[in-house]
């Protein structure tokens, strides 16, 4: 049994990580949450997620917990990353992360120096056909990889798109991310990074909302498309692996998930794709988190060895920060 807090409820994912750490009681005994901003215990603090949970103090929580959920505001993660980390406790930490690469870098050696356990909060890393694409990726099965299509793109209301203004690269910094997170797990550190961040002044907000980022590899190229203007962006959000193999495309990524994987023989010979249908009707909802917090506590207990590394999750705030223009 694992003693969790919550640091911060200002996070999107905040409440349905709680939501789904509480699923599990048999793993992890809630001791509570902590929130520092007024203006979100009186907006959230009420939820279902946080319903007959104590209140405590940020240093109470990290007194109190073997490990800790960090969902607070984006730009103050990483600060209370390094408070937990310092104190000895194992962390997930929401994305993408803040402050400079020097403050993110800190958490990694602090955490390395220690054996602490650091989650990064990107939920495709659990996605069923993310992971089976990896996998075909990691065997070989695909071959030689040359390109990558990825996007996560939706329709926003103007009061998130002022929200979106308190990060540089705007939709590109917070939903782009997810995918420079995959990318980097299958291609590693890209040699040339090319930004096109546009800004349409929907709704009369000026924040870069249409954003296309082109990563080169030695032989391949991936490309990362975000947008908070596409209607039924949702619909459209994309995986796309290909190689001289073969090519897997997952589309629509959650939700009913659709996979389809064709190869060298099926294409010379029929043009046809074999597709495998995946349904997973209650994603994002209901379960978009489960798998993610049941890793979480094998990877404490020890039963598992977290894939994502520390070097891996430095270097996809590396490759963000360059798309983006830093901070």
């Amino acid at each position: 049994m694992i003693k969790i807090g919550q640091i911060g409820i200002g996070h999107n994912h905040g409440g349905a990580k709680m939501e789904a750490v509480r699923k599990f009681p048999e793993f992890f005994e809630v001791v509570g949450y902590a929130e520092e901003n007024e203006k979100w215990v009186k907006e959230r603090g009420g939820c279902k997620a946080y319903s007959g949970l104590p209140r405590m103090s940020t240093e109470e929580i990290i007194e109190k917990s073997d490990a800790v959920l960090i969902e607070c505001d984006v730009w103050n993660l990483t600060k209370y990353a390094v408070m937990c980390v310092e104190a000895g406790k194992h962390i997930h930490m929401d994305k993408p992360a803040s402050g400079t690469l020097e403050e993110y870098k800190k958490v990694f050696d602090i955490a390395k120096a220690k054996k602490l356990v650091v989650q990064l909060g990107y939920m495709y890393r659990y996605n069923p056909a993310v992971k089976k694409c990896i996998e075909a990726v990691r065997s070989g099965k695909l071959g030689e990889i040359y390109s990558v299509n990825a996007e996560m793109s939706t329709y926003h209301s103007k009061e998130y798109k002022e929200w979106l203004t308190n990060f540089k690269g705007g939709i590109m910094y917070i939903l782009g991310s997810h995918l420079v997170d995959l990318i980097v797990y299958l291609l590693g550190e890209p040699v040339k990074i090319t930004s096109f961040l546009k800004h349409t002044g929907l709704d009369g907000v000026d924040l870069e909302d249409n954003n296309l980022a082109v990563l080169e590899y030695e032989k391949a190229l991936a490309r990362v498309f975000v947008s908070s203007v596409e209607v039924n962006g949702w619909g459209r959000r994309q995986l796309m692996v290909s190689g001289s193999k073969g090519t897997i495309n997952i589309m629509p990524i959650e939700n009913k998930i659709a996979m389809t994987y064709s190869d060298t023989e099926i294409a010379t010979n029929s043009y046809e794709d074999m597709k495998e249908n995946i349904d997973i009707s209650d994603i994002p909802k209901d379960c978009r988190y489960d798998e993610m917090m049941q890793e979480f506590y094998d990877y404490v207990i020890g039963a598992k060895e977290n894939p994502y590394t520390y070097e891996h999750d430095y270097l996809v705030q590396k490759v963000l920060y360059k798309i983006t223009g830093g901070i």
